[in-house]
């Protein structure tokens, strides 16, 4: 591990359709500032909202994700997090502005962009022996393929194709320009 001085405070959201890979890289790209001595913290968003029921108009529970984001970017960011590694979903500019104004730092949003039968490849595996579970999600892979292509929210976009998952992160890391 090396030591330098701790960068500019800033937040990574990673976003992409179910399946592309948001969390795994997520894990990745904090193992890879560990290992250059940045503090950092990972979070996946959808730990932050994951109870029930959700409530009328609101089915992803985003008002609660933000809620308990803002939370936790203040106590990581306190407790001397320079880096927030995000992995969640970004479906529109005012959700951009919304998570930005959460973190409380610089944000950028890298897309993880994989194309839909390969997406639907990995849910097969991810939710084999649960049919209703992997019906919804494989119809919102679609869903929300095209959603994300027509918002376009991000910054940056890294095609993860055939990458594994250290390298999808070191891609991720370069095209936002924390890598070295």
């Amino acid at each position: 591990m090396t030591s330098a001085p701790a960068p500019a405070p800033a937040a990574l959201l990673l976003t992409g359709t179910v399946g592309a890979g948001k969390s795994t890289t997520a894990a990745h790209v904090g193992e890879l500032l560990a290992e250059h001595g940045v503090p950092h913290a990972v979070v996946d968003l959808d730990e932050l909202r994951r109870s029930w029921p959700a409530p009328p108009g609101d089915p992803f529970q985003q008002d609660l994700e933000l809620e308990n984001l803002r939370a936790v970017a203040a106590v990581y960011r306190r407790r001397g997090a320079a880096r927030l590694v995000l992995a969640g979903v970004l479906e529109d500019l005012e959700s951009r502005a919304a998570y930005a104004a959460a973190v409380g730092v610089p944000l950028a949003v890298c897309r993880l962009r994989l194309p839909v039968p390969a997406v639907r490849d990995r849910l097969d595996v991810r939710h084999a022996g649960q049919p209703s579970v992997l019906a919804w999600h494989r119809h919102r892979a679609g869903e929300l393929d095209a959603i994300l292509e027509a918002a376009r929210v991000e910054d940056h976009v890294v095609d993860v194709e055939g990458l594994a998952p250290a390298e999808v992160a070191a891609a991720v890391l370069r095209a936002v320009g924390w890598a070295g």
